[in-house]
């Protein structure tokens, strides 16, 4: 073989490898980000009763948690079973009623919250894991990776065919 076609033969190989290696990385990755790899929806938080007396003994209730993860676009539609009113950030929920919070932009909240003890609770809104979010990743990992294998392939010496 010409030695111009040996060097495009490690180029694309050494591109390819990259990309394999790349997509390896980013698809164990974003195993973690599982949560958010979904389309918008609605998500329910139910105040039970018997949160206010919980809340006023420094007793966190056990069926809410402490902050909670969302990706833009959901809706947090928060229900209060509780016989007292309650306030989560700009929400004021009477009793026996409900509110909803649109969150339609990626930042984390921490809002002040009535049925917490510590009167704090956290919301973290991450933008929608997407197919094409996935495949920037697995590009802007693979690519440079394929060129720095290429790089090091071709300053690797050719063996050469011992003729006969």
């Amino acid at each position: 073989m010409p030695p111009t076609r040996i060097i495009v033969i490690r180029v694309i190989i050494s591109l390819l490898i990259g990309l394999l290696i790349g997509t390896a990385i980013n698809e164990i990755s974003f195993l973690f980000l599982r949560e958010t790899a979904r389309a918008p929806k609605v998500i329910e938080l139910v105040i039970p009763k018997g949160t206010a007396e919980e809340v006023a003994r420094g007793e966190t209730p056990p069926t809410i948690p402490d902050s909670m993860t969302f990706v833009v676009g959901d809706t947090l539609l928060v229900k209060n079973n509780d016989t007292a009113n309650h306030e989560l950030g700009p929400l004021w929920i009477p009793a026996g009623s409900s509110a909803s919070l649109s969150l339609d932009d990626a930042q984390s909240y921490a809002y002040s919250c009535s049925f917490q003890p510590g009167q704090y609770f956290g919301l973290d809104v991450h933008e929608a894991l997407t197919i094409s979010t996935r495949l920037y990743g697995i590009l802007f990992t693979g690519i440079p990776l394929g060129v720095l294998i290429a790089l090091y392939a071709l300053i690797m010496p050719v063996k050469q065919k011992e003729l006969s």
